[in-house]
């Protein structure tokens, strides 16, 4: 697994967005925004981000993101620095963007945790700092963000700022796996089917590759037909 390949999985989640509860654009929450409520700011952010029940508009978006974030909203600091790294609505900064996803990251955002590592990692808006990188990843993956997993797995895999734990590795490509991570399921099929790190096991093979083929990955069908002709 390339690190790049993960690079740009996290771009996508960022600009794509997170799983969450809709914002519903009303005039009671205009009222609570323009007031200085925080989450009510933020809410309104993501009703002009996706067009719930308002114009999509960009301006507005970063506007009411930015309120929020500076009274400390932890969600709003993240999606602020989101915008800033992609240049979404605003021109791109990538230290302006470092700067706000450490803001939301040192107050437990896994999101923001997850993207301030990938920027110490490519030394995006910051000196590239593997060991940082890691740092960042664990906090996300210890609260379960599947993405943080992988990619801490793929450091303890490669020993990028760490030092090489295949066992880790796989602890890791676990977890995310579990949570539906195609990537991870194939990786965990193959070392199983060929028992890198782990005891070799064709069931397990035959169980991780027939998750991730399930999921439309082609790899994993060809890989599951090879197994049972053996």
């Amino acid at each position: 697994m390339k690190l790049i390949l993960l690079f740009l999985l996290v771009g996508i989640l960022a600009v794509s967005g997170w799983a969450e509860e809709a914002a519903i654009y009303s005039p009671e929450l205009v009222k609570k925004a323009e007031a200085g409520d925080a989450k009510a700011q933020f809410d309104l952010g993501k009703c002009y981000s996706y067009g719930n029940g308002v114009t999509k508009d960009g301006n507005e978006a970063v506007k009411w993101y930015t309120k929020s974030a500076e009274q400390g909203y932890a969600e709003a600091q993240c999606r602020l620095g989101v915008r800033y790294q992609n240049g979404i609505g605003l021109a791109k900064n990538s230290k302006e963007a470092v700067k706000w996803y450490t803001k939301s990251a040192e107050q437990g955002d896994a999101q923001a945790q997850l993207q301030l590592g990938s920027c110490y990692s490519k030394g995006d808006g910051v000196t590239q700092d593997s060991k940082e990188a890691v740092k960042w990843y664990t906090q996300s993956a210890e609260q379960g963000n599947a993405v943080a997993q992988i990619f801490l797995a793929d450091c303890y895999e490669k020993g990028f700022g760490v030092t090489q734990n295949y066992k880790e590795a796989v602890k890791w490509y676990t977890k995310a796996a579990e949570q539906g991570m195609v990537s991870a399921q194939l990786y965990l099929a193959e070392c199983y089917e060929k028992g890198n790190a782990v005891t070799q096991d064709y069931k397990e093979a035959v169980k991780w590759y027939t998750k991730a083929a399930e999921q439309g990955n082609a790899k994993a069908k060809n890989a599951l037909e090879a197994l049972r002709t053996k």
